[in-house]
């Protein structure tokens, strides 16, 4: 090519170098996903704050109403880690978070670092649906499903109160099939030394990723990759808390923690 010609072509290459520049500086501005990142359904997880605080036995005075753990895509985390969290985002939210969605176990000014790890772990997964690609959207979207699902009304609306006396895990699942029409999947605290019951702490309720309407947590026939049951096997520990076992439940009352 000769040099006027070469010149005459260099606004078309740099006008190309130039897309690809900006394009590249978007790559930390937004959501980006590979494959391994896709995701089927949303769990709704509430968790129990005196099972938590007996887990961890280090507390805030204890809640007397179930709150929200997280709202977690299945079989997906860490989705875009540039994606960093940002408190103004949800400064309109503020009241109803530290309501509703508290870190019962960490003792700090605004308890924002829990929030920090469920947005980075999860809503930046979650956020590859419309509803929820951005904080304020993935935040007040959980807060809505929370209060539609309204636990703690619908556990008293059927006698289940917290009690030193023992429930049954079918008094809960009967409970919550009735009202809700699917399949939740509650968790306890295993039995510890000296204890003959398992202590309820977390139940999970889970909703189609299309339309956010409540699904069973399991399908039946539904086949999972060992990779898949591994993640979910890991979530359900969390807290240290596994799949109850049927037989009865402990439903513990809130106690006043020491510091």
């Amino acid at each position: 090519m000769a040099p006027a010609e070469a010149r005459g072509a260099l606004p078309g290459w740099i006008s190309v170098l130039g897309w690809g520049l900006a394009l590249c500086s978007l790559c930390g501005a937004g959501p980006l996903w590979s494959g391994s990142h896709e995701w089927k359904k949303l769990i709704l997880t509430q968790h129990w704050p005196p099972t938590v605080c007996k887990e961890v036995n280090s507390c805030q005075d204890s809640l007397d109403y179930w709150t929200i753990h997280g709202l977690w895509p299945d079989r997906a985390e860490d989705c875009n880690q540039s994606w960093h969290f940002n408190l103004d985002e949800i400064k309109d939210l503020l009241r109803d978070m530290k309501i509703y969605w508290p870190d019962v176990i960490h003792r700090s000014s605004n308890r924002s670092q829990f929030w920090k790890h469920e947005w980075v772990k999860h809503g930046t997964c979650a956020a590859q649906v419309d509803a929820l690609n951005s904080e304020k959207k993935y935040f007040g979207k959980s807060l809505d499903l929370y209060k539609q699902i309204d636990l703690n009304s619908v556990l008293q609306k059927f006698g289940i109160k917290p009690s030193i006396n023992y429930y049954q895990l079918a008094d809960f699942k009967d409970a919550l099939t009735r009202i809700y029409g699917v399949v939740p999947k509650i968790q306890c605290l295993m039995p510890e030394q000296g204890e003959s019951v398992q202590t309820v702490g977390q139940i999970e309720l889970c909703f189609t990723k299309e339309d956010l309407h409540l699904r069973n947590c399991t399908e039946p026939g539904e086949q999972l990759s060992s990779r898949q049951e591994a993640w979910l096997a890991m979530e359900a520990s969390t807290h240290g808390m596994m799949v109850c076992e049927d037989g009865p439940i402990f439903y513990p009352p809130p106690t006043k923690t020491q510091h």
